[in-house]
């Protein structure tokens, strides 16, 4: 595999287009599209939308690992966390995942709940891509392009 088909399998990339004031229409390359507010309507916030992605990225590390063992009869996560400003501006704090998960009984439902805290942990050290980006805090940069100035 070259270098430029590893980078474009690699690359990840969302493009976001303002519908009105305050409300955004985000694509992704596949043709998926949400929409994002400011919150004074049911439009999720980007700060929700991180946290969902946390959640959602998590889900199905774990996802991966107990369906193999046995289908769950529950699987629910939520993911909490508290907004701050202080002198390094506005962010999140406390930022923490819960899982609520149910299998059914007999030694599938065993094998499943057997891997599940291997699985949580697993995720959260080294597989969930969102989660790890945030715990180590990677750089944003920002850019104007030409056009706009």
């Amino acid at each position: 595999m070259t270098t430029d088909q590893h980078d474009r399998r690699d690359h990840r990339h969302v493009a976001v287009e303002r519908i009105e004031n305050g409300r955004f229409s985000l694509r992704n390359d596949r043709g998926g599209k949400i929409t994002v507010g400011t919150g004074a309507d049911a439009d999720f916030t980007p700060t929700e939308l991180l946290l969902a992605a946390i959640g959602g990225c998590t889900a199905i590390d774990v996802d991966i690992f107990t369906s193999r063992r046995s289908e769950p009869d529950r699987f629910e996560i939520a993911v909490d966390a508290t907004k701050i400003r202080d002198g390094g501006g506005n962010r999140l704090t406390d930022v923490g995942v819960t899982f609520d998960l149910a299998f059914p009984a007999g030694p599938d439902g065993d094998a499943a709940r057997d891997v599940l805290p291997d699985a949580v942990q697993r995720s959260h050290d080294r597989l969930c891509t969102v989660g790890r980006t945030v715990e180590l805090s990677t750089p944003v940069s920002t850019r104007i392009t030409d056009r706009s100035l």
